[in-house]
């Protein structure tokens, strides 16, 4: 008689323990999480076909939506509002994530605290620390409100089961990685249990229309740890930036369904806790009677938010044959175009031989292209020893050749600079209109903006070969 051929149901099948994958043979390498060991045999589903069930609720012509259920609610907190778009939906899942230490935490615990009412319970879950240990948090920030309920708890069981006692209005969990439920095989923190995590606590806040605000954990590359499917389930994704040795904190939003995802809230972290900055420029400058060599003003957009930063440069004689070239704040590409721009396009040699260091103010980061002309004049200021005129911004980007061409809202920064006291602006062609009493030049390559130097210092820079000879 014929061997009898295995069925579809009969036919053993493998999955992976700690994400879920599924395969028809073993693997010792898990092709989605990259885990070793982790496939195991397991019987293979049969064939499921889901019927038409009752629905829960009538389809409606989109002009009969009530929209009202779907409105803001400040959070107490001006600068995550300006970030979210307002404040928080009801019914909304927002995902935080941020390098350890950067303050997560102690922003959410004041939100906890501040957005606490005798309307709107708020429940703070933390499966990192004891409850006591929040509480000490909570007493050095200020942070104390009789509708702010605390719940240390790492089982998503107990989780779900804190809802249903305290019905809040909004639930901060802290952190999503910490919680695992006993359904789901695997250790917390893995695809797996993240994904059920997640889409339990996804459901609850849709079902109650609670605002939910999830802490994730993020990888040593900086992205959010877990499977990417995260950030697709939630409705805003927010990243917490900041480097941890200066006072400025950055909130950007990377995805919001409830508005702009251009938006970026700045705060301080201090000692008592951390306090929204609504005018942060201030961070950025260093406040001088007379100018100093090598510094250069500009004004960079963080979102829709015009901030003026100052870029510093240093060059000193090198005492090894490849000169140094150091960075902070810049991108080290960036630099070293301007470097070769000005060598090549303003004639300045003097650079290829130095040490050169350039660095910003106050901890900003600078990476868009409009700090470009800023970065050369500080530059060539460095080089030859000579001031910029007090009072000045410069404003463009510069390209390969030379040329500063424009960059998106010269209006704004040039409005910014001038609220700030600063009279004299560098700028690409056709800036649009100019606040009054403000003086701009306009600038078509390079050499033009040198020529800002003053030319009894600026003779004292070898600029070509010519000159040396």
């Amino acid at each position: 008689m014929a061997a009898r051929t295995k069925t579809a149901k009969e036919r053993p099948s493998y999955r992976c323990t700690e994400c879920g994958w599924q395969t028809a043979k073993w693997l010792g390498r898990c092709p989605e999480c990259q885990a070793w060991g982790t496939i195991e045999e397991y019987g293979a589903p049969a064939v499921r076909t889901t019927a038409p069930g009752r629905v829960t609720t009538s389809a409606l012509p989109i002009g009969q939506v009530d929209g009202r259920q779907a409105t803001a609610r400040p959070t107490g907190v001006p600068e995550l509002d300006r970030v979210l778009g307002g404040g928080l939906v009801p019914g909304a899942v927002v995902l935080l994530a941020g390098e350890p230490g950067v303050g997560k935490s102690t922003l959410l615990l004041d939100v906890a605290a501040k957005s606490a009412s005798d309307e709107h319970r708020t429940l703070y879950v933390t499966g990192e620390e004891s409850a006591s240990q929040v509480r000490l948090r909570a007493d050095r920030i200020k942070a104390l409100d009789d509708h702010l309920y605390l719940a240390a708890e790492t089982d998503l069981a107990a989780v779900l089961g804190h809802l249903d006692a305290v019905k809040p209005s909004l639930l901060i969990l802290d952190s999503v990685q910490t919680v695992a439920s006993p359904e789901i095989d695997g250790a917390p923190g893995g695809m797996a249990q993240v994904r059920e995590v997640a889409g339990a606590l996804i459901r609850a806040s849709k079902d109650r229309g609670m605002s939910t605000l999830l802490v994730g954990h993020v990888t040593k590359d900086g992205a959010i740890a877990g499977p990417r499917l995260l950030e697709h389930l939630v409705d805003v994704v927010l990243h917490f930036e900041g480097d941890r040795h200066a006072r400025l904190r950055l909130v950007r939003g990377v995805k919001n369904r409830y508005g702009a995802t251009d938006e970026v809230g700045c705060f301080e972290l201090h000692d008592e806790g951390i306090t929204g900055l609504a005018d942060p420029s201030g961070l950025f400058l260093t406040r001088r009677d007379e100018p100093v060599p090598g510094t250069c003003l500009t004004v960079t957009l963080e979102g829709r938010r015009p901030l003026v930063a100052e870029v510093q440069a240093l060059t000193v004689d090198s005492q090894i044959p490849s000169p140094r070239r150091t960075t902070s704040g810049l991108e080290t590409s960036r630099v070293s175009m301007m470097l070769a721009v000005l060598e090549q396009r303003g004639r300045i040699s003097a650079l290829g031989k130095r040490d050169i260091y350039s660095a910003t103010v106050g901890g900003v980061k600078l990476s868009e292209p409009a700090a470009d002309l800023a970065i050369a004049l500080a530059l060539a200021s460095a080089a030859s020893d000579t001031p910029l005129p007090k009072n000045l911004v410069a404003i463009g980007e510069v390209g390969l050749a030379g040329e500063v061409r424009r960059v998106t809202g010269v209006q704004r920064r040039l409005a910014e600079a001038h609220r700030l006291g600063f009279t004299h602006a560098l700028v690409p062609g056709d800036p649009g209109k100019i606040p009054p009493g403000m003086k701009v030049l306009e600038v078509a390559d390079i050499g033009d903006a040198l020529r800002v130097l003053p030319r009894s210092r600026r003779r004292e820079a070898p600029r070509d070969e010519e000159d040396r000879r």
